[in-house]
């Protein structure tokens, strides 16, 4: 059972959390990539000094950590380069060895999951539960495609050139790991840019352990600008794999189709909620709390609800008790030193810049004329005494923000829920794709006709009946509908066909400019 929140606890660092203590772990599991108090890059077969270390913080509690080491541009290039000879050599390595390697990979992430669960923990501000979760999702994932592959492979082959992986830093392990270790499998080199906002020290360690078994890794820091021109458009490089945000994502895409070259942009969108002629409120309070999970800095989180105005009475009567019943605070905060880590929702945003923009953003929408229906307080998180709490953010609820305001129409990226309410089904539909594409979006309606009606008509790629979409795992597909997606869709046998060649001609099923296939 988690601890009760109330601030008459007194409360200290679990023993063993700190980031010292991570840190010392690291250095004995993989001395190679980890030098006094930095990281190092990855390439050309060895790990790297250069690039210049930033300094950085923790968004649990604004303590020092490990900060990513740049690289400049024309050390990016040297690392594409060299990535390019490791993958004219691996694309020819048998399958089976292949899957031996990625398999004793996988062993190893598994023995030193914790440790990879607690980096997570400090760098990027996951509940101790959700890091778990990541790490797991990860190494179950690969071991899917590691007994499924054969199939997969039949007749395909391996890109001309290394994939090239720059990913957002809420996943490091179940979406960027994940993914590079599908890539090596299906015979391919693979660098990825270590995100710049955190997971660097978790992405390190993970790369080191594969590493050491024959995975031909390439993992680089720097400012995405900076490395752009090495990491998309070097000619050496077969495929970019991108997860991120509209604009880096829209520039990527131009700079991919003047090349020709293949590629997978997942990008964000608002993802809604839309609730239309329903009655099953308690349903409805149950998944609430789960939807704050991360403190919705997950591309698949829902930001906005499309209400029936007939219904709003009995929604928030359903709403609010369980946005009230959201638990967060620091990850590793224990009243006792046996004390098992807190069952929290959510810690802290990525950082506390992005912690003010989003109750800037908030205030801003109040005053012209959004009505608040709940604003939390960090008086009732679970935190150490005196702690850095500047990365918090309680949970937030509105009533439609106006036009002029982001919350309207983007992804807030954070714990705020927006209202939208409509009298139409017309109405419902305009509202529930107002970004112009999504990830994944549901629709709560008592009635199977309605739904199988509604449905098709919003714009994601997955829309649930009355339950949330995820991404998935294993064999579950995933993509993106208008600007939330460009290129080849992933997930099950499409993540293979996405990094792999097949017949003369073929285009993987994706969201091009062209071209567009549902799976």
């Amino acid at each position: 059972m988690a601890p009760t929140l109330t601030p008459q606890l007194t409360l200290s660092l679990k023993p063993g959390t700190a980031w010292s203590d991570a840190w010392e772990r690291c250095l004995a599991v993989a001395p190679e990539a980890f030098q006094d108090d930095r990281v190092l890059n990855l390439w050309a077969g060895s790990w790297q000094s250069d690039g210049r270390a930033l300094p950085a913080t923790s968004p649990v509690d604004g303590s020092p950590i490990a900060g990513p080491p740049r690289l400049d541009a024309a050390t990016a290039q040297q690392a594409v380069r060299a990535c390019l000879d490791d993958h004219r050599v691996w694309r020819h390595v048998p399958l089976t060895v292949r899957k031996a390697r990625v398999s004793a990979t996988l062993d190893a992430l598994a023995e030193h999951r914790e440790l990879l669960a607690l980096l997570l923990v400090w760098e990027i501000g996951k509940p101790w539960r959700l890091a778990q979760a990541d790490v797991d999702r990860a190494i179950d994932g690969v071991r899917w495609y590691v007994d499924n592959v054969d199939r997969m492979l039949e007749g395909r082959s391996p890109l001309a050139g290394p994939v090239s992986n720059i990913a957002s830093w809420n996943y490091p392990m179940s979406v960027l790991v994940h993914a590079m270790l599908v890539q090596a499998l299906a015979g391919n080199a693979v660098i990825a840019k270590a995100p710049t906002d955190g997971g660097v020290a978790c992405l390190t360690l993970a790369s080191a352990l594969a590493v050491r078994e024959g995975i031909p890794i390439t993992l680089v820091s720097g400012s995405g600008g900076e490395l752009s021109e090495a990491l998309v458009r070097s000619p050496e490089i077969g495929c970019v794999s991108f997860v991120g945000g509209r604009d880096t994502g829209a520039r990527i895409a131009t700079a991919v189709a003047d090349l020709g070259k293949r590629h997978v942009l997942e990008q964000e969108g608002l993802n809604t909620w839309g609730i239309w002629n329903y009655s099953d409120w308690s349903a409805l309070t149950a998944v609430i709390p789960k939807l704050f999970d991360y403190g919705k800095q997950r591309c698949t989180a829902y930001p906005r609800f499309v209400v029936q105005r007939s219904l709003f009475a009995d929604f928030l009567a359903a709403y609010l008790p369980a946005v009230r019943s959201i638990r967060l605070g620091h990850p590793l905060a224990v009243e006792q030193p046996g004390d098992p880590l807190p069952e929290l929702d959510f810690g802290p945003l990525i950082n506390a810049a992005k912690a003010k923009e989003l109750a800037d953003h908030v205030a801003e929408a109040i005053s012209r004329g959004a009505v608040p229906l709940h604003e939390g307080s960090l008086s009732d998180g679970l935190f150490l005494p005196g702690q850095d709490t500047s990365a918090y953010l309680p949970p937030v609820t509105l009533l439609n923000p106006p036009p002029s305001s982001p919350l309207h129409h983007a992804e807030p990226f954070g714990p705020v829920d927006t209202i939208v309410l409509v009298d139409t089904e017309a109405e419902l539909l305009a509202a529930m794709n107002a970004s112009n594409g999504a990830l994944v979006a549901t629709l709560s309606t008592d009635d199977p006709a309605t739904y199988a009606r509604l449905s098709p008509q919003i714009r994601a790629f997955k829309v649930g009946h009355g339950k949330p979409r995820s991404r998935g795992d294993r064999e579950e597909l995933f993509g993106g509908f208008g600007h939330s997606w460009r290129g080849a869709f992933v997930g099950g046998e499409l993540l293979v066909r996405a990094v792999t060649d097949g017949p003369p001609g073929e285009r993987p099923p994706g969201n091009f400019p062209d071209y567009h296939l549902m799976p």
